[in-house]
């Protein structure tokens, strides 16, 4: 994890981890890292310096009001771990795109990140320069300068930049400004069949725990519309993947929804934004170490079918991104293995079509998709795989 980009977190909301609930915490300190937030505005103190993510005004002492909450999905920001960064874009409203004043920008996994942000579809991103603390002022002027000429042409070209030193509370009030005015809530349809992401699943109870005290397994993940109530029926597609005659066959899973966690406490009902934990009747065996993610939750009947072979429209980048010497990306080649990110599902595909714009492949892993779904294509180059160009599923 960027300690850069962990530290900013930590400055924002305070934890490192979800507050949803005692059992959640202990499942949810690894791989993506969920944080939960308010937004609070002192009716006393003048902008930026009313906005903060604490109940009482830092500056004058005062009550202040809340605006709204907010979750945060902070991606692991290593270069191979950028599949895990992919299926956490898939859930986000808006990006804080975190760039170190210390480092001259682009690094490649900045460009890497920037290019993720764009194949998602976001369009509402913040850029933080981070650690200014750590630099000159003409150090930091540079590297401010680097990053305008970076964010050119990119979704980011109009974002706001906001130098930050995290590890002192320098400039937060401002970022948080920034959210309110730059990150807005989208409009949701409460009227559309529920439908949930699962970017998280796992095993909550503790080793020893007896057969009367276990509790199903928990998904945790963000929903996209609709709501879910406890009591719910629901299906999880495409599920379980058994071996069956030498190939992978997807099985859907049925369960009720017997608790929900959202901003920090219990509900009875989850709506669209933010981090949901959804307690089930599951066999925790089947949830432990992530062993839902990339599937959907929803009422049963309504998701989008399982594809075990693709159509993509394709549009290749120009140059690979994330390597260092921006080598040209070569043409998809009929037989070539890719890697697929559909949604927050990672899979295999090999091509079995392929032609100017487009290509068909073959997947090893099943995935639920519907037509118009952005797909990000990475290749294996050296021992890496680089994003090289999205694509569109054709329905």
């Amino acid at each position: 994890m960027d300690h850069g980009k962990t530290t900013l977190v930590q400055a924002l909301t305070g934890v490192w981890a979800s507050r949803h609930s005692e059992e959640l915490r202990r499942g949810i300190t690894i791989k993506l890292g969920y944080a939960d937030a308010a937004v609070y505005k002192c009716p006393n103190c003048d902008e930026p310096e009313c906005y903060s993510m604490s109940p009482v005004c830092p500056q004058c002492g005062s009550d202040c009001e809340f605006q709204r909450a907010v979750s945060f999905v902070d991606a692991p920001g290593h270069e191979i771990l950028m599949a895990t960064m992919l299926s956490g874009a898939a859930v986000m409203d808006g990006a804080i795109l975190v760039i170190a004043a210390d480092e001259p920008c682009p690094q490649p996994q900045t460009r890497e990140h920037l290019a993720a942000i764009d194949i998602v579809g976001l369009r509402n991103v913040i850029v933080v320069q981070n650690k200014i603390d750590i630099v000159t002022r003409e150090d930091a002027i540079r590297n401010y300068n680097q990053i305008q000429k970076f964010v050119e042409g990119s979704v980011a070209e109009d974002a706001p930049i906001i130098p930050v030193a995290a590890a002192h509370d320098v400039n937060t009030d401002l970022l948080v400004q920034a959210i309110e005015e730059y990150l807005k809530t989208p409009e949701r349809d409460p009227s559309k069949s529920p439908r949930m992401f699962i970017i998280r699943s796992f095993d909550v109870n503790v080793p020893g725990t007896s057969l009367e005290g276990m509790v199903g397994g928990v998904l945790g993940g963000s929903v996209i519309h609709g709501s879910f109530s406890v009591g719910d029926e629901v299906e999880v597609r495409p599920g379980l993947p058994i071996k069956e005659r030498n190939r992978l066959k997807m099985h859907e899973l049925y369960t009720e929804v017997t608790s929900l966690h959202a901003g920090g406490g219990q509900v009875d009902e989850a709506l669209p934004g933010g981090l949901v934990g959804m307690g089930t009747l599951l066999d925790p065996s089947l949830t432990k170490s992530d062993g839902l993610v990339g599937s959907y939750v929803g009422k049963p009947g309504t998701l989008p079918p399982v594809l075990s072979e693709v159509g993509l429209d394709v549009q290749l980048f120009e140059t690979v991104i994330g390597s260092r010497e921006m080598e040209k990306v070569a043409l998809v080649a009929k037989g070539e293995k890719l890697l697929l990110n559909v949604g927050t599902t990672k899979t295999m595909g090999s091509v079995t079509e392929v032609s100017k714009d487009y290509f068909e492949a073959s997947l090893t892993i099943p995935v639920c998709g519907e037509g118009g779904d952005r797909v990000a294509i990475s290749r294996r180059i050296g021992s890496r795989w680089r994003l090289i160009g999205i694509g569109t599923l054709k329905g």
